[in-house]
C-alpha cells in the first residue's frame, strides 16, 4: 500500500493554510487500494517418454540428453504448482475458488497428461520436443482454456526436487 502526504515544506505556516483551504480535502490522505491475492494449488502426476529432437541425429540426441534419451523412455512423478492472483472478492472472499481451480487442472493437466506416454499419447508432442519447459508450456496453454483471462499468473514444474521450471507465459 502506497500513502500519500501533503508537503509541508512549501508554506510559511507549515501546512495549516490548507487546513483552512475549502479546495484540500483531507480523504485525499487517504489512499484506496484493492487487495490482491496469489492462490496456489498442486498436483502430482506421471509420463513417460523418450527425450529425442527429430531435429538431431542419433548421436547428438544421445550426446545432448543422455541416458534420457532411452529409445523405450524414461518417466518422472511430477509436481506442479499453478498460481492465480487478482482481487479478493468481497463478497466470497476468495480470489478464485479453489474447488473450480482443481477442476479445471484435472481437465487441463490430469486427463491428458497423467501415466501417458506424451509422445504417443498427446498430440501437442508429437512435433514438440517433451522438455519440462515444453510441458510447462503446454499446461500453461490448457490452463488458460478454462481460466479467465488474466487470472493464471505462473505454472511452476517440478521435474525432480532438483530440475524446476517455471513459466508465466512470455
Amino acid at each position: 500500500m502506497t500513502r500519500r502526504y501533503r508537503s509541508r515544506a512549501n508554506t510559511a505556516d507549515g501546512g495549516a493554510s490548507r487546513l483552512k483551504s475549502p479546495t484540500w480535502n483531507p480523504a485525499s490522505l487517504m489512499v484506496s487500494y484493492s487487495r490482491r491475492c496469489l492462490n496456489l494449488c498442486h498436483v502430482n502426476f506421471s509420463f513417460f517418454f523418450p527425450l529425442v529432437s527429430k531435429s538431431l541425429s542419433n548421436e547428438e540426441n544421445l550426446k545432448l540428453f543422455g541416458k534420457c534419451n532411452n529409445p523405450n523412455g524414461h518417466g518422472h512423478n511430477y509436481k506442479v504448482v499453478v498460481t492465480v492472483h487478482g482481487e479478493i472478492d468481497p463478497v466470497t472472499g476468495m480470489v478464485m475458488n479453489l474447488t473450480d481451480l482443481k477442476e479445471y487442472m484435472e481437465e487441463a493437466i490430469m486427463k491428458p497428461l497423467d501415466h501417458k506416454n506424451l509422445d504417443l499419447d498427446v498430440p501437442y508432442f508429437a512435433d514438440v520436443v517433451s522438455t519440462t519447459e515444453n510441458v510447462a508450456v503446454y499446461i500453461w496453454e490448457n490452463l488458460q482454456k478454462f481460466l479467465p483471462l488474466g487470472v493464471l499468473y505462473k505454472v511452476k514444474v517440478y521435474e525432480t526436487d532438483n530440475n524446476i521450471v517455471v513459466y508465466k507465459g512470455e
